[in-house]
C-alpha cells in the first residue's frame, strides 16, 4: 500500500490576529501576533519552530502578500532548518509544503502562515491592478483579458456562474442561499466582519456586480492574518489537541486560466477531488463539517459537485432553502461565516475553522454533532487544492 506521507504531521497550534476592514497595522505586525498565538496554542516555545512556509497564489491587488518568510524569521529571531515561500502556488500550498517538510525530516514544528492588507491597500491606492488592466496597462495573462474588459475574477466568475444557470436552470435564490448561510454563521463568530443580518430581499436587490453576482456574491477584503503549527505526528502525544492530516491534495493537470476551460462549468476541483478521495478510505458521506471556498458564492456549489456531496448540476438545489447546509444540517459549512463575511484571508481561515470544529471550540457556532472528520477546499478556478482533516 502507498504510504500517505502526510499522515505524518498534524496540525498542533492555531492562531489568528485582528481581523477587519482597515486596521491602520502593518501585515507584519498582524503577522507575528498570529504567529505567537499559533506557537503558544501548541505548548511550544519561538525556540522549537525550525520551519516557516507561506505563500497563496499570484494575485496582483495590493496588499495581498505583504509579508515574507524573511522578513517574519528576522522579527521572531527564529533558526530554520527549512522554509518555503511561492507566490505562484495554490492556496494550500504552504501546508502542502509544510506537511512534507514534516513527513520527511527537514523540520519538526513549521509556522504556515499567511497575513493580507487588502483593505487598508485598497483604500491608500484605490488605482489598483483591475482599474491598470481595463486601461490596458496588464501584464502576464491579465493582459488577454484586458481586451474584453475582464480585469477582475468577479468577471470571469460571473460568465461561468451565467454558463452554469443557463444548462442546469439553477436560481439567484438558491445560490443566496450559500451567502446567507454564511451570515448567519458570521453573526455567531466574534471576530467576523459582517455580523448583521442578511435577508432574501436584501440579496436580491443588491448591486448586481457581474451578472449573475451580486454584492453579497463576492468575497470581503480585509487586513488581519491567520497562523498554525504544523509538527510531526510522533509529538502529537505531548499536544493538547492536535488536528490530524489524512489526505492533502493540490493538483494541477487542466488550462491554467480562468477563460480557457474546455467546461466553464468545470475546474480544478474535480481533479483536486479525485485525488484526494484517492488517499483516504473516507468517503463524501463521513464528512461532518465542510469548509468550502467561497471567493465568490457561485465556486461552493461547484465544490459540493466536485466533491462529491451531490451530483453534476445539483449544487443550486443541493442548497436550496439553507437546512442542508446549516449548522445542525446534514453538512454545516462554512461555520465561522467563510470569506463572504468572516473576510477574505486566502483560504487560510478556512482550514484555521475546520480546526477549531474538530476541538469543539466554535462556541456559539459550533457543530453540534461532535464532528470528527472535516473538509477544507481552498481556490476552484484553474488552481484548486484540498484537505481532511481528522480528530482521533
Amino acid at each position: 500500500m502507498t504510504t500517505i506521507l502526510e499522515r505524518s504531521a498534524v496540525i498542533s497550534g492555531l492562531g489568528v490576529s485582528a481581523i477587519g476592514r482597515r486596521l491602520g497595522r502593518s501585515g507584519l505586525d498582524l503577522a507575528i501576533d498570529a504567529v505567537l498565538d499559533a506557537v503558544a496554542d501548541a505548548g511550544l516555545t519561538r525556540s522549537d519552530i525550525d520551519g516557516v512556509a507561506t505563500g497563496s497564489g499570484y494575485s496582483p491587488a495590493p496588499g495581498a502578500s505583504p509579508v515574507s518568510t524573511m522578513e517574519l524569521k528576522e522579527a521572531l529571531r527564529l533558526e530554520l532548518n527549512w522554509y518555503s515561500a511561492a507566490a505562484d502556488s495554490s492556496q494550500m500550498s504552504a501546508l502542502i509544503s509544510a506537511t512534507m517538510a514534516v513527513a520527511s525530516g527537514q523540520a519538526r514544528h513549521v509556522v504556515v502562515f499567511r497575513a493580507v492588507t487588502e483593505a487598508s491597500a485598497r483604500q491608500q491606492a484605490p488605482a489598483s491592478s483591475s482599474a491598470e488592466a481595463s486601461r490596458g496597462e496588464a501584464e502576464g495573462w491579465l493582459q488577454w483579458l484586458a481586451p474584453f474588459n475582464a480585469p477582475s475574477a468577479v468577471n470571469w466568475i460571473g460568465m461561468a456562474a451565467a454558463r452554469y444557470f443557463h444548462e442546469f436552470g439553477a436560481a439567484r435564490e438558491q445560490l443566496a442561499q450559500v451567502a446567507l448561510n454564511g451570515r448567519r454563521n458570521a453573526a455567531l463568530t466574534s471576530d467576523a466582519v459582517y455580523r448583521e443580518p442578511l435577508t432574501m430581499d436584501e440579496y436580491l436587490s443588491a448591486r448586481m456586480i457581474s451578472t449573475p453576482l451580486c454584492l453579497f456574491d463576492c468575497d470581503v477584503p480585509v487586513d488581519g492574518a491567520v497562523a498554525m503549527v504544523v509538527s510531526h505526528v510522533d509529538v502529537a502525544r505531548d499536544l493538547r489537541l492536535p488536528v490530524h492530516i489524512e489526505s492533502i491534495a493540490g493538483p494541477l493537470y487542466g488550462r491554467s486560466t480562468w477563460d480557457q476551460q474546455p467546461d466553464l462549468t468545470r475546474f480544478a476541483g474535480a481533479d483536486a477531488a479525485k485525488r484526494l478521495w484517492s488517499r483516504t478510505d473516507l468517503k463524501p458521506k463521513d464528512v461532518d463539517v465542510a469548509q468550502l471556498y467561497d471567493g465568490f458564492s457561485f465556486l461552493s456549489l461547484i465544490w459540493l459537485e466536485d466533491m462529491g456531496f451531490c451530483g453534476r448540476g445539483e449544487g443550486a438545489a443541493f442548497v436550496e432553502g439553507g437546512g442542508r447546509i446549516a449548522l445542525g444540517g446534514e453538512l454545516p459549512m462554512n461555520t465561522s461565516g467563510g470569506q463572504l463575511s468572516y473576510g477574505r484571508l486566502h483560504g487560510m481561515g478556512l482550514i484555521h475553522e475546520a480546526c477549531v470544529q474538530l476541538r469543539g471550540a466554535g462556541g456559539a457556532r459550533q457543530v453540534p454533532n461532535d464532528p470528527r472528520v472535516a473538509l477544507v477546499t481552498n481556490g476552484g478556478g484553474p488552481v484548486a487544492s484540498a484537505v481532511l482533516l481528522v480528530r482521533k
